[in-house]
């Protein structure tokens, strides 16, 4: 086969209806929930590196508790 008679694949968009608004209400909730359990979890583990695994990734003993001592609901 010619290399002008290869083509890729188009791929057609399945039509995608807009949640309702009660929806996009609990995926909203769903996604902060998520993101709340991935900064406690985080900042769990950051509070139990060692200081040689702090240094590797350019932080202090002060600076990752000041970190992992912050609430999951605050950036």
């Amino acid at each position: 086969m010619a290399r002008s008679q290869m083509t890729a694949p188009t791929l057609r968009p399945l039509s995608v209806q807009p949640l309702p608004p009660v929806s996009r209400v609990f995926v909203a909730l769903a996604q902060t929930v998520l993101t709340w359990e991935l900064r406690r979890a985080g900042r769990h583990a950051l509070r139990d590196l060692d200081a040689h695994l702090l240094d590797d990734i350019g932080l202090t003993a002060v600076d990752a508790r000041i970190e992992a001592d912050k609430p999951f609901w605050q950036d």
